[in-house]
């Protein structure tokens, strides 16, 4: 995601496969739902986590096709009608058939693992047949990938049931400086589900708002710089952003080597670990950051929460990040900063050294990056557009469909950009690392000796402007994001019925510390409320 040229960047049926959505006008603000609209829910799927889903299924009380239907119901109820969420870009044609044969597996006493049955829903940025994967780009519409991603081979193989694919800021917010998020030509505009009018903000922005609907059990985003920890903040949601490495980048629309991951964005800290384990046990693939998390993964991240990790950790209360807090969120802050010192957490208020130094060789880095890992995903996956140039040129002949509301000058300055052996390139990706990691997060952690940082991940969610684009209140995860160290957001509390989130970063290879001193925090505050979809909160 990338707002304001660096105030924020991120990431990053018919027989071949089902239609894609029809998406809803920006304009629309669903006007007909009432002002707290709650559906129905017969089977008791809103808000349930996966461990209690599958007890259900193991008790004979309910089973994958049953849960499968119920969530594509619930898409039905509240993404294609009332709210209109729009998170959903296209589902899945064999999900009901997927599940009916994990049920059989069931029955003849085969069970996967924790998430045998269970839907799960994945970014369309992410390879997953036979559904397009298009970036939400018009460009990539028809392109049907032929083999799965292996995090989405992952979750098979693990039982999950794959659902359908989720709508996202366009090439995952690296287009324009003045983008809307949660806006795809292809798929329109994923609406926030605690305030329609409000911004899920993005890149990930369907996976947060389905989750945060209850429109599937779990879901996949990816990050290149807050793509998970916004939305999942803005929503409502624990988002999980791994080391770089720890999960497979293989079939994955690219931003940035350097910088890119998957990571689960889920209704609690246990789901998205259970999500990591599967996630992390992906074929990893060559690239350097893979073959660097080789013996990091932990055995299994849920088993390593504990409830306890607080008692003793030392936390790093991060000032000075730029985030414009609201009085609500500041009151929430100070509440959760007694409850980790009662729980026996010591919280040092620390300033990063280099805060933001980094910003204008990340952004160099992202340019040169995107252009090489994009034309190579292109190339590599037979796609209908085969180079960065042919992209411009389709989206300039397309414009009404495709610009109708900003433009691309992220995609023409990066075509402009030479090869990764450009001197320039090499010099800001050394530069951006040093700053952020070892003259950053690292430095700051060994100098007050701390188990991880924490800070307001960022303000509540903005009005959707279509004509400024957004308007974003700033971020705290930047540093993790460039130095490619894990980071998560755990709701924290409201600000006028808009949640807001509490970010944790440690070093590299810390995830499994991290999601339980993030457990921790969560089963003292219990913070997450369900939206209500508000059409707005003006008075």
């Amino acid at each position: 995601m990338l707002c304001s040229a660096l105030a924020c960047l991120a990431l990053a049926g018919c027989a071949g496969g089902a239609a894609p959505r029809p998406p809803q006008p920006i304009a629309a603000t669903a006007a007909a739902a009432p002002r707290d609209f709650v559906p129905g829910d017969p089977l008791r799927i809103a808000e349930a986590d996966t461990a209690s889903l599958a007890a259900r299924m193991a008790g004979g009380e309910l089973t994958s096709a049953r849960l499968t239907q119920a969530y594509l119901d619930r898409i039905a109820a509240l993404d294609d009608a009332g709210p209109q969420l729009n998170a959903v870009i296209e589902l899945n044609p064999n999900a009901l058939s997927e599940a009916r044969a994990r049920d059989e597996e069931r029955k003849a006493g085969r069970v996967r693992g924790p998430l045998h049955g269970i839907a799960v829903l994945i970014k369309d940025n992410i390879d997953a047949v036979p559904m397009a994967n298009s970036a939400g780009s018009l460009a990539l519409a028809a392109h049907r990938p032929k083999q799965d991603a292996p995090l989405v081979a992952a979750l098979r193989d693990a039982g999950a049931v794959i659902l359908g694919k989720t709508n996202l800021s366009e090439w995952a917010n690296f287009r324009s400086d003045r983008s809307i998020s949660g806006w795809s030509g292809r798929g329109g505009l994923t609406r926030n589900p605690y305030a329609l009018d409000r911004s899920a903000c993005g890149s990930s922005s369907g996976t947060a708002a389905a989750i945060a609907a209850s429109l599937a059990a779990v879901g996949v985003g990816t990050e290149t710089d807050g793509s998970i920890l916004c939305p999942a903040a803005m929503n409502g949601l624990v988002g999980f952003k791994p080391s770089v490495g720890l999960v497979s980048r293989a079939g994955i629309i690219p931003i940035s080597h350097s910088q890119d991951t998957a990571g689960p964005m889920a209704r609690s800290v246990a789901d998205a670990a259970q999500l990591l384990n599967v996630l992390a046990a992906a074929e990893a693939g060559g690239d350097a950051a893979a073959q660097a998390a080789a013996g990091k993964r932990a055995q299994d991240f849920a088993a390593a929460l504990d409830a306890d990790a607080l008692h003793g950790a030392r936390l790093g209360l991060l000032r000075d990040t730029g985030v414009k807090t609201h009085p609500d969120q500041d009151a929430a802050l100070q509440r959760a900063l007694k409850s980790m010192r009662d729980a026996g957490a010591t919280v040092v208020e620390v300033r990063m050294p280099t805060e933001g130094k980094w910003n204008a060789a990340e952004f160099q880095v992202l340019l040169y990056e995107f252009k090489d890992g994009l034309q190579r995903y292109l190339q590599d996956s037979d796609a209908p557009v085969k180079s960065l140039d042919e992209l411009i040129a389709f989206n300039r002949a397309n414009a009404a469909r495709e610009m109708p509301f900003f433009g691309q000058e992220l995609l023409e300055q990066a075509a402009r950009k030479g090869p990764l052996t450009d001197p320039a390139y090499r010099k800001a990706a050394a530069q951006a690392r040093q700053l952020a990691g070892a003259q950053g997060i690292d430095a700051l952690m060994k100098k007050h000796r701390l188990d991880a940082l924490i800070a307001p991940a960022t303000a509540p969610a903005f009005m959707v402007d279509p004509v400024n684009g957004d308007q974003f209140g700033g971020s705290s995860w930047g540093a993790a994001a460039v130095a490619g160290y894990p980071s998560l957001t755990v709701p924290i509390g409201e600000a006028h019925g808009l949640p807001v989130g509490l970010a944790f970063m440690a070093r590299r290879w810390d995830d499994a510390k991290l999601l339980s001193l993030g457990y921790a925090f969560e089963q003292l505050t219990q913070a997450r409320t369900a939206p209500k979809y508000r059409v707005t909160l003006s008075p």
